[in-house]
């Protein structure tokens, strides 16, 4: 079985997949959504669990930096919440401090363009908070 991530913001959801052996992350797409008028991509997510057979669902929890829950890791948590009652799968909370900040560093240092890097940094992050769940549990 295979692990969703996802790097859940206000316009985007970054998506990455796990391999079947659960050992690396690779990016998948970033779902446009549109959170002041309740657009999340839950369609788009529940045919991806289907089609993949995805068995537990990793979110990135943006805490604050001194540990805190604010307004987006509040919105996260009711994303999570959302996922379990629509799809039956369990979903794991993974402290995403600084992911975008380190998936910026990786494509910058690939000399990917601004236009691209906007293009896939969510995408990017949902695989670095997947990488650190599977790599946590081997």
């Amino acid at each position: 079985m295979r692990v969703l991530g996802l790097d859940v913001g206000t316009k985007t959801v970054g998506v990455a997949l796990s391999d079947e052996f659960g050992w690396t992350a690779q990016g998948l797409t970033t779902l446009k959504i549109n959170e002041e008028k309740s657009v999340f991509g839950f369609e788009e997510i529940g045919q991806l669990i289907k089609e993949y057979q995805v068995d537990t669902v990793v979110i990135g929890l943006p805490k604050n930096m001194n540990g805190t829950i604010g307004p987006r890791a509040e919105a996260s948590m009711q994303f999570a919440r959302e996922i379990e009652n629509q799809f039956a799968v369990p979903t794991v909370l993974w402290d995403e401090r600084l992911t975008t900040m380190a998936a910026e560093r990786v494509l910058l240092e690939a000399d990917v363009s601004r236009k691209k890097r906007k293009k896939v940094i969510d995408k990017m992050a949902a695989v670095m908070i997947l990488q650190g769940y599977l790599d946590s549990k081997n």
